[in-house]
């Protein structure tokens, strides 16, 4: 855990994938959960409003990950973000 958190360049590109991967699971949650209820079956249901849950979770994981990778490369080089 602590070499994730060393690289701050990795770090944003972690938090990246998980920002994209919350916004993806998210859409295709609601689309089951919400869009094509009727047509599906109920465990595909559930797996829809699971996906609503954990979607959303990536995404404030993924952006607390980014402000922590931002603060570091400001940290290692003050004027790179300006």
């Amino acid at each position: 855990m602590a070499t994730l958190f060393s690289h701050s360049r990795h770090l944003l590109l972690v938090s990246s994938y998980l920002l994209s991967g919350g916004l993806a699971l998210l859409t295709v949650g609601l689309l089951l959960a919400y869009g094509w209820q009727a047509h599906l079956t109920i465990a595909t249901q559930v797996l829809g409003h699971s996906l609503v849950i954990l979607g959303p979770t990536l995404l404030k994981v993924g952006y607390i990950l980014r402000l922590v990778a931002h603060h570091q490369l400001h940290k290692e080089c003050p004027h790179a973000l300006a």
